[in-house]
């Protein structure tokens, strides 16, 4: 099991030095959030983005990829009834491709609840609609650059589109590309789903392309109530082979600090599993 952070709890230091720190303490990956590198990035020169993966392999990091697509940015929404939007949203995640692939990485994650939600006279079916005709503009692009697109569903209280793992799936399956793939968030399917965790990720695991841990607390694995040994345990039942990133939301017990627990946590319930304990 490959174990990543998304980093923008470390964006007010430098990216050499966010390498180093989250190196040490045994990361294998390093989750890119776009705003953390520019407002613009169609202006950004491609040496930076050489440099910024020169960087991380050489403190032994992978850059996996990208997820916050479409935070920050202006004009853009996958679900907008105008089609000029959809179009500079096609647009820019073909750049965000471009983007992912130079740094080294696999994965788009779509989460930007903001930039996805239903706006006032759109239906479901309409969104639905529109977001599969912005994702099919798109996927050709990133399946020439060996980069996968994985929708990720989100509570109602983060956005009213795309809750659950069976409305993500229906987006995927409407769409009907092999780049498309579902993202399974813990933090997201504990506020979302009816049913537990490890079903979920036995039932999407042929279409399960990324996972994020977390807690319902906004922190890191073991900072939380959620004993993470039978989500664990049901992704290497059934065979998940891509990365495990950790991503938080809630910064104050310090980067570092949240890094190495969250870590620290997920390697003691790997090795409880591979000892045969079950964990608590």
């Amino acid at each position: 099991m490959k174990f990543a952070i998304c980093h923008e709890l470390f964006e007010n230091i430098s990216w050499a030095e966010q390498c180093r720190i989250i190196a040490a303490l045994g990361y294998q990956g390093i989750e890119v959030a776009p705003f953390t590198i520019s407002d613009n990035l169609a202006e950004v020169p491609d040496a930076v983005f050489d440099r910024m993966r020169r960087e991380a392999e050489e403190h032994g990091l992978e850059v996996i990829g990208l997820h916050w697509l479409l935070a920050r940015t202006k004009g853009l929404h996958l679900t907008s009834p105008d089609p000029a939007v959809r179009a500079a949203t096609a647009d820019y995640l073909r750049l965000l491709g471009r983007v992912c692939h130079r740094l080294g990485g696999k994965i788009l994650v779509f989460g930007s609840p903001a930039q996805r939600n239903l706006v006032d006279g759109v239906s479901t079916e309409e969104g639905m609609r529109y977001a599969a005709e912005v994702f099919r503009e798109v996927l050709p692009a990133l399946q020439s650059q060996s980069v996968q697109l994985c929708v990720e569903p989100l509570t109602a209280q983060e956005t009213n589109f795309l809750n659950t793992c069976d409305e993500a799936m229906q987006l995927i399956r409407m769409v009907g590309h092999p780049a498309l793939r579902l993202h399974q968030d813990v933090k997201a399917m504990l506020g979302a789903e009816a049913r537990p965790l490890p079903a979920l990720i036995h039932e999407y695991h042929d279409f399960c392309g990324h996972f994020h841990v977390n807690d319902s607390n906004l922190l890191g694995p073991g900072m939380g109530p959620t004993d993470f040994h039978p989500i664990v345990r049901a992704l290497l039942d059934s065979d998940y082979r891509g990365w495990v990133s950790v991503e938080v939301f809630d910064y104050r017990p310090g980067a570092e600090h949240i890094a190495a627990v969250s870590l620290q946590y997920m390697q003691r319930v790997l090795s409880d599993l591979q000892r045969g304990d079950g964990g608590p």
